[in-house]
């Protein structure tokens, strides 16, 4: 009996064993979302965390973290740098070590100094920093950081390839500036006189505003002095509500300028566009569903069937696909191995191949040129938020169109 007992611990112990590698390193990799989903932005930022957690599904089950999973959970930023920083510090104190943000440069520039000296404090405790959307370029110049990793383009990128495109439409004369009072509106205001006056300095910069961030509820006097500028274009970098806010307040005026957007394509704004968009508004980007082979379509049906909303966020596809393969690589989910694997690394996203800059972190990727237009099963096969206008790819600039210097001075941990 003695001898059988030996036997049956020996061979339950030796299974254990050849299954003990099966389960080594599977952890659960916690991801704090920190962004506004109560209050004017809610709708965008409450859209982003479900495409986060739409693509982690995906990511999951394609292992693209080897036996390790995604869980990405929601904070309540309020759109504030200062609740942004106690989220940040609750989501620290649950134990997340991977923090992603995009709605705004402000709490990204607050966000980075925290983990900056949270990690200088902690060592074997640091936090990595996914940012998907703040674009301000001073996060990947002056103010760049090692736990800072950007996956979005950043605002000069964005509007090198912007100008580039409007330079070659000669009917442009008279352009008009106007953006939210905060790091990112200030940056796209500096590079679109810069660069427009570089690629045509005939163009003449016929008014330039800059108004409080998610506080204007009624657009018609800053449209009206638009209106009476003669302003054939207009350039904004607004997003959420803000943008939306403008763009109904443009169609109710009857103003017939054309738009040139960053975020065109953001909850909230193809509905208050409608037919009145159609034609006269553009954006740029790092994606466009309707590309010449609907790459990514995919997930936009799933998506849409899934929260009946929207998949626009490709960065969050980018995102989570580059750092499932640095866990995957390195073996492990510890931040730090997981920052050194992303720095320099090369994939194919939905948009083509990109690169993560390893002096700066951020990510070199193809820029986009869409028009708002009617549907027609053809080359605009998806509309959004079930207007029956969707967004036609106009230009697909290659990567080093949009590509710029930096100033980054890199600080690297040990």
């Amino acid at each position: 009996m003695a001898t059988q007992l030996k036997s049956l611990v020996l061979a339950v112990s030796m299974a254990a064993a050849f299954a003990a590698p099966q389960f080594a390193g599977a952890e659960t990799v916690k991801m704090a979302f920190i962004d506004p989903l109560s209050g004017p932005f809610a709708p965008v930022g409450t859209g982003i965390l479900h495409s986060f957690q739409y693509v982690a599904e995906k990511a999951n089950a394609e292992k693209w973290a080897g036996n390790n999973t995604f869980e990405i959970v929601g904070f309540d930023n309020k759109a504030s740098p200062q609740e942004s920083l106690a989220q940040l510090k609750a989501a620290i104190d649950q134990g997340y070590r991977y923090i992603i943000q995009g709605n705004g440069s402000g709490v990204a520039l607050a966000l980075v100094d925290a983990i900056n000296k949270h990690n200088e404090r902690n060592p074997g405790k640091e936090v990595l920093y996914i940012n998907y959307a703040a674009v301000d370029p001073d996060l990947t110049n002056g103010k760049c950081s090692f736990w800072h990793f950007r996956f979005d383009a950043n605002s000069d990128q964005k509007m090198e390839a912007l100008t580039t495109y409007m330079a070659k439409d000669q009917n442009i004369k008279k352009v008009y500036i106007i953006g939210q009072n905060y790091a990112h509106g200030h940056q796209v205001t500096r590079a679109a006189k810069e660069y427009l006056k570089r690629k045509r300095p005939d163009i003449q910069i016929v008014g330039d505003d800059l108004h409080p961030i998610a506080t204007v509820k009624d657009f018609s006097p800053y449209v009206a002095k638009i209106k009476a500028s003669g302003a054939d274009s207009v350039i904004t970098g607004n997003w959420g509500a803000d943008l939306a806010l403008l763009i109904k307040a443009a169609k109710d005026a009857g103003l017939n300028a054309n738009f040139y957007t960053y975020y065109g394509s953001t909850t909230g704004v193809p509905t208050a566009m409608g037919a009145a968009g159609a034609d006269h508004v553009k954006y740029v980007g790092y994606w466009n569903v309707n590309n010449d082979k609907f790459v990514g379509a995919d997930l936009v049906e799933g998506f849409k069937k899934k929260y009946n909303d929207d998949y626009y966020a490709m960065a969050s596809y980018t995102a989570l696909l580059m750092a499932g393969k640095a866990i995957k690589q390195t073996n492990s989910t510890d931040p730090v191995k997981v920052a050194f694997a992303l720095e320099g690394m090369k994939a194919t996203s939905l948009n083509g191949d990109v690169e993560m800059r390893k002096s700066d972190h951020q990510l070199q990727q193809p820029l986009y040129i869409a028009t708002w237009v009617k549907t027609n099963g053809k080359d605009v096969k998806y509309d959004q938020e079930n207007t029956g206008y969707g967004w036609k790819t106009d230009a697909k600039f290659d990567t080093y169109v949009g590509a710029q210097p930096t100033s980054c001075q890199m600080k690297r941990p040990g």
